[in-house]
């Protein structure tokens, strides 16, 4: 496959938000591709070091039009890929923070990759990160339904998105990773706090476990992103990256339970469900497919147990 990736090499490629579960992954299978990596990260503390030293670095936030302008402008990369945004575990995040990162942030960098290809820059493809939740219980990609507050600001910048696509020529992509799961993952998200209450030993209370989602190992989905990186013609497009089939969260949390063994155990239906709960979520795969080649590889009953063998490490 990598020599599918080959025209990557030696690309100068701008990353944001790649401290995130996915960013950190695509970040490191860039690398190991040979592009040229360039990062726009908030700014940290030094106790909490990058994995990447090397890689050179622009630090600010995403919400500074300044600071992102400067980025882009110093970087002129001929690819990005737009991971930075808010709300991802806690989807009824602060609308005004939500709006200030995920739709301005968006904004501010469409405007940078605008002028710089304005001004002769070669943009070759923009890949926006959106969600799976933007669909709410519908289906198809004219269904858009957010039932959240992160969701809506997704949805918010996909619609300025694609007026920059069809407006000024911006070569954009959209794609909505569902349930990502795989080593390295930290709670809250639901595969990695349930495993890490097994691991020790504790019980791992839940809601009524019923609602099914589309769980996807993060090697298909850093697959995902490099597709839609590269695969010509699909400008404008948006891609569900997910398997097409759903799991109840409830099987997912008691199968981690069997793989780790130990005292504790999985109590379903503990907890009452969340308010807006979605009970069906599941990708449009055969269109990814259809548009890309892109599936998935890595069902449930390989990937949780790789997860829980890593883990264990």
């Amino acid at each position: 496959m990598d020599a599918v990736y080959s025209a990557l090499r030696d690309q100068p490629v701008l990353v944001t938000g790649a401290t995130g579960f996915i960013g950190r992954a695509l970040t490191q299978r860039l690398i190991a591709l040979g592009a040229q990596v360039t990062l726009f990260l908030r700014p940290r503390p030094a106790s909490k070091p990058l994995p990447w030293p090397s890689l050179h670095v622009h630090w600010g936030e995403i919400q500074d039009g300044e600071a992102v302008a400067q980025a882009v402008e110093a970087t002129t990369p001929r690819l990005v890929f737009h991971l930075a945004a808010v709300g991802a575990t806690e989807p009824w995040v602060d609308e005004d923070l939500a709006l200030a990162v995920n739709l301005r942030g968006t904004l501010h960098l469409l405007r940078a990759l605008r002028r710089l290809q304005a001004s002769g820059g070669d943009v070759r493809r923009v890949v926006l990160v959106g969600t799976a939740y933007e669909y709410g219980e519908r289906r198809g990609v004219e269904g858009l339904d957010p039932p959240n507050i992160y969701a809506a600001s997704k949805v918010a910048a996909w619609a300025f998105a694609r007026v920059y696509h069809r407006a000024y020529g911006l070569p954009l992509v959209v794609v909505r990773p569902f349930n990502t799961y795989g080593p390295g993952q930290q709670p809250p998200a639901l595969v990695a706090a349930a495993l890490q209450a097994a691991l020790e030993g504790r019980d791992f209370p839940t809601t009524p476990g019923e609602q099914r989602r589309d769980f996807i190992y993060i090697d298909d989905v850093v697959e995902g992103f490099l597709v839609a990186a590269t695969a010509p013609g699909i400008e404008g497009e948006s891609l569900d990256l997910g398997t097409g089939l759903s799991t109840p969260i409830g099987e997912v949390v008691t199968r981690i339970y069997e793989l780790v063994g130990g005292p504790g155990r999985p109590r379903i239906g503990a907890l009452p469900p969340r308010p807006g709960t979605l009970w069906d979520l599941r990708a449009d795969a055969q269109r990814t497919t259809q548009l890309t080649g892109w599936q998935a590889r890595v069902g449930l009953e390989e990937g949780l147990p790789r997860t829980v063998a890593q883990a264990r490490r």
